[in-house]
């Protein structure tokens, strides 16, 4: 499947890069980036369109599932998942740890890459997704296979990513496309808003909930590691 609309991802590298005037590079303060993609995820007949929108660590990510419009976001330490279209949410406030790693990241999202070279993943070679190359990489173990191709830059964006289930045979495949960067987005864009009833959960108190009684989020958690933290890998 080749999708055109990935023409972005060629100029990404020069969008967003900012320049300090000689000897002023120690009292400028560093840019804070901003993203946006859309990522298409396909596989067993469906198709969903979710929107990924960051400033820094904050996050944005909207997504609808039939005919309910879903949204995330991250803002300082928590985290809210809400059902926009009922006007029902959660409000979880996040791990330590997970706050703590949000200086690592240049971006909350799209960490394809970072997920599986913590788990010991290689680039196995190249490839070409919508006209534009890219380098694959590769982590195969007993559950099955899950690859990533990114971009040839320095800022190794995933244009593709496909997992194989080897218990069910089944495949996903996402493509991520029109990234953008270095865009004017408030910080506005990432409160939550006030026309949605949250119920309010410290992280244990959310997953002791969930254990006891089922889902408690009206809406699902697009990117759990920015609610509990990501898992180091070891040695690190």
């Amino acid at each position: 499947m080749r999708l055109s609309a990935v023409s972005g991802v060629a100029w990404l590298a020069a969008v967003g890069l900012w320049a300090l005037p000689a000897g002023a590079q120690e009292k400028a303060p560093a840019p804070v980036s901003s993203y946006f993609s859309q990522a298409l995820v396909r596989g067993e007949g469906a198709l969903q369109v979710t929107y990924y929108w960051s400033l820094g660590p904050s996050l944005r990510v909207e997504t609808v599932a039939g005919w309910r419009k879903y949204v995330n976001l991250v803002h300082g330490d928590t985290y809210y998942a809400y059902d926009s279209t009922a006007g029902q949410g959660v409000a979880i406030r996040r791990s330590r740890e997970a706050i703590a790693q949000d200086k690592n990241r240049d971006r909350p999202f799209g960490q394809e890459l970072q997920a599986l070279l913590r788990q010991g993943a290689e680039m196995v070679g190249e490839n070409e997704v919508a006209g534009s190359p890219c380098n694959l990489y590769r982590l195969t173990d007993r559950v099955g296979r899950r690859e990533v191709c990114v971009t040839q830059n320095d800022l190794m964006l995933p244009v593709r990513s496909e997992v194989f289930l080897r218990a069910t045979g089944t495949r996903m495949y996402t493509d991520y496309v029109n990234w953008l960067s270095g865009l004017p987005i408030p910080e506005s864009f990432f409160e939550p808003p006030t026309n949605v009833e949250f119920r309010h959960f410290t992280l244990e108190e959310f997953l002791i909930q969930t254990a006891r009684e089922g889902s408690m989020s009206p809406a699902p958690i697009m990117l759990k590691d920015l609610l509990h933290g990501t898992p180091q890998a070891a040695g690190s």
